[in-house]
C-alpha cells in the first residue's frame, strides 16, 4: 500500500488549507473540547445525549462539533490541531501509525460495534437477498474506509460479486445515488429513512446486521494530547458512556426528542425509527474500551481490502485503561 492511505490523510489536511504543523490552529479553550466527527448521524447518538443530557457541563466542559465528512479529513484535522478528539473509524488512526508518525494518534474509547449503514435500492425489495446485488453497482464509500472494506467483506461472506463505486465522496454519496449513480447506496440514519419517506429509494438491509460486530467508530487522540489533558479524556469517555447506558435503559421517543436539536429539519417521529433501528442491530459498545478482539476482526477486514500494510500491536493503537474504569465506575 505505500502508505497510501495515510499520505492521502495528509493530502487532506493540506487540500482543507490546514498545515500540519500548525498545532495551535483553531479555537482553543481550556473548557471547550472539540471533536471532529466523520459525519453526522443517528448512529452516534449516545455523543448527541452525553451533550444534550448536560454529562459534558457535568464534567466542566463543553463540546465544539465539526464534521469531517470522511475518516481522512477528520484525522487530517486532528493531525493538524483544528480538533482535539477524532471521532471516526479506527482504521485512519491505524494508516498513521503504520506511516510511522511521530505523536501518533491513539484509540481511548469505541462507541460503535458494527456497520452503521443500511442499502438503499431504486425499488422495494420486501424479500431482499444479498444475492439481488450480484453485478449491480453500488456507492459504498471511500476506498480504504471502513464503510467500504466493511461492504467488501460482507459481500465476501456472502458470496456476492458486484461493482463498488469508490469515487463518490462520503457526504457527497447520497446526492449522487438520487442523481442516477448506481443501483444502490449505503445511507446512514436519518438519512436513510427521510430518503425513503421522501419516496426516492427503499432502504432493503441492514449492512450492520450482515457484517457482524466491528470497531467501526471510536474516539481518537494524539498522545501528547492525552498526556496533556487527561481531564477532556476522561470527560468525553464518562459524559458518553452514562449516555450509552441511558439510551439503553429510555425509550426511543424519548431520546429522539432529545437528540432533535441536533438534527434540523428531522422529525421526532423519523428520529425515533432510526434510534429503534440501531437499537434493534445492537450497535453501541457498554464498556467503551476496545477488546483485542475488535481489533484483530478490523485488521482481518482491512487485510482482505489489500488495505493493510503490516498488523500493528494491540498496544501500538489503542489505549483501554480509563474506559475500562470508567465504565465499572458508572455500571457498580
Amino acid at each position: 500500500m505505500k502508505h497510501k492511505i495515510a499520505c492521502l490523510i495528509f493530502a487532506a489536511a493540506f487540500a482543507l488549507g490546514i498545515p500540519l504543523a500548525s498545532a495551535g490552529c483553531g479555537k482553543k479553550d481550556d473548557k471547550i473540547i472539540r471533536i471532529n466527527e466523520v459525519t453526522h448521524s443517528v448512529f452516534y447518538t449516545p455523543l448527541y445525549l452525553a451533550d444534550a443530557l448536560g454529562y459534558f457541563a457535568d464534567e466542566g466542559f463543553t463540546i465544539e462539533l465539526t464534521n469531517g465528512g470522511g475518516a481522512d479529513a477528520t484525522m487530517a484535522a486532528l493531525l493538524s490541531g483544528a480538533a482535539d478528539v477524532a471521532f471516526c473509524g479506527p482504521e485512519a488512526a491505524l494508516y498513521v501509525v503504520v506511516g510511522g508518525s511521530s505523536d501518533s494518534p491513539k484509540v481511548f474509547g469505541q462507541l460503535t460495534k458494527r456497520d452503521g449503514s443500511f442499502l438503499v435500492g431504486r425499488d422495494p425489495q420486501p424479500d431482499f437477498e444479498w444475492s439481488d446485488l450480484q453485478g449491480k453497482e453500488v456507492l459504498a464509500g471511500r476506498k480504504g474506509g471502513i464503510p467500504a472494506m466493511t461492504f467488501e467483506y460482507t459481500l465476501d461472506k456472502a458470496g456476492v460479486s458486484t461493482t463498488l463505486n469508490y469515487d463518490v465522496a462520503f457526504n457527497m454519496m447520497t446526492s449522487a445515488f438520487e442523481s442516477g449513480i448506481a443501483d444502490y447506496c449505503t445511507m446512514f440514519e436519518p438519512v436513510a429513512s427521510d430518503y425513503q419517506a421522501a419516496g426516492k429509494g427503499y432502504v432493503v438491509a441492514s449492512v450492520g446486521e450482515q457484517s457482524g460486530e466491528v470497531p467501526y467508530t471510536c474516539f481518537s487522540a494524539r498522545e501528547s494530547f492525552m498526556r496533556e489533558h487527561p481531564d477532556k479524556i476522561d470527560a468525553v469517555l464518562r459524559s458518553v458512556t452514562k449516555a450509552i447506558k441511558y439510551a439503553n435503559e429510555h425509550d426511543d421517543e424519548e431520546i429522539a426528542r432529545k437528540i432533535a436539536p441536533y438534527f434540523d429539519g428531522t422529525s421526532v417521529a423519523s428520529l425515533a425509527v432510526s434510534v429503534k433501528n440501531y437499537k434493534a442491530i445492537d450497535a453501541w459498545v457498554t464498556d467503551m474500551a476496545m477488546k483485542q478482539s475488535a481489533l484483530d476482526n478490523l485488521q482481518n477486514i482491512m487485510d482482505f481490502a489489500g488495505e493493510l500494510q503490516r498488523r500493528v500491536q494491540f498496544d501500538e493503537l489503542v489505549v483501554t485503561d480509563r474506559a475500562h474504569a470508567i465504565y465499572e465506575e458508572i455500571y457498580r
